[in-house]
This record gives C-alpha cells, sequence and structure tokens, in this order.
C-alpha cells in the first residue's frame, strides 16, 4: 500500500480494536490515520452517552464528513487508514462510491468478548448497553466487497500482525 492511494477502512463493532489497530496500522505504512469517532458532533457523543444509539438521520453528517475524508486520502496520492464502525453495507457501498481504492478490515469480535472489553474500558462514549444494539445494525463484510475479515479475539500484536499480513502481504 505504500505509496499508493488505497485508503483502508477499520471496522468493526465497539471495542473490537479499530482505533488500536488502524493508528498502528498507518504508522507503518506511513499514511495519514483518521479515528472515525473524531467526527462524530457532541450532539452523537451526548446521544450515545446516554444509552441511545445512533440512527441513520444522526449518522449522516458523520458518514458524509468521513466520505470527504476518503475521497482526500485518495485524492492526495499517498491513501490513509480510517477507524469507522462502518456497521451497514450501506455506508461501505457510500465509502465505495467515491471512486477511491477502499479496502476494509473488519476486525470480527465474539460478542461476549466485545461485552468483557467495553466493560474494562475508561473514558469512552460508548456505553456497554449500546453493544447489542451494533450487532444487531452489523452487516459483515461480505465476499463481494473489497477487504478481508480477520479474528480480533486475540492481544493486540496478534491481531496487528494479521491486519499487516492481509493489507501488506506476507514479506511485511
Amino acid at each position: 500500500m505504500a505509496g499508493g492511494s488505497r485508503v483502508v477502512v477499520v471496522m468493526g463493532v465497539s471495542a473490537s480494536g479499530k482505533s488500536t489497530v488502524g493508528a498502528r496500522l498507518a504508522h507503518r505504512l506511513g499514511v495519514p490515520f483518521l479515528e472515525g469517532d473524531d467526527l462524530h458532533s457532541a450532539a452523537n457523543r451526548a446521544k450515545m452517552a446516554s444509552g441511545h444509539p445512533l440512527d441513520d438521520a444522526d449518522r449522516r453528517a458523520w458518514l458524509a464528513a468521513l466520505t470527504q475524508w476518503i475521497r482526500a486520502a485518495a485524492a492526495n496520492g499517498g491513501g490513509g487508514v480510517v477507524s469507522c464502525s462502518s456497521l451497514r453495507r450501506a455506508y461501505r457501498d457510500q465509502f465505495r462510491a467515491t471512486g477511491a481504492d477502499v479496502w476494509f478490515l473488519y476486525l470480527a469480535l465474539d460478542p461476549v468478548l466485545a461485552a468483557e472489553r467495553i466493560a474494562r474500558r475508561t473514558g469512552h462514549f460508548m456505553p456497554p448497553e449500546l453493544l447489542g444494539s451494533q450487532y444487531a445494525t452489523l452487516d459483515p463484510l461480505q465476499a463481494d466487497e473489497p477487504g478481508v475479515t480477520i479474528d480480533a479475539s486475540g492481544g493486540p500484536e496478534r491481531v496487528m500482525a494479521q491486519a499487516l499480513h492481509a493489507v501488506c502481504g506476507p514479506d511485511r
């Protein structure tokens, strides 16, 4: 990927490791990284923090901002990595409709382990009670979508090794 214009979207439910893997992957590849949660409005963060899931209307501006970042990252010729839940196929289709070389890295995680991870996490606006709504919304990555699904149940080093192998091949 280095030197290309591919944008890798690290996707999955809350606590799957998107931010950790995305930031490390971008650093290893020498490309810009965007934490997708940073683009949520204050109203969206407050709604989630109060235990209410976002709906498509809530996500509209957030998805538009992510789409714009993907378009710009691809246009600059260097590509990038963004962490974002990308729970619905329609959202991923919107990202691909930019014409950018978008590739998805889906960090699949068992709901029980995700709940354990969320319970240990501090300082995040996403409360544990919203995890079920994420799984209910989730359209896992399909075979006809560009990307790969990896098991996110291992430790960060194992997941990162799998991510690098998936994105860069076995020599990385």
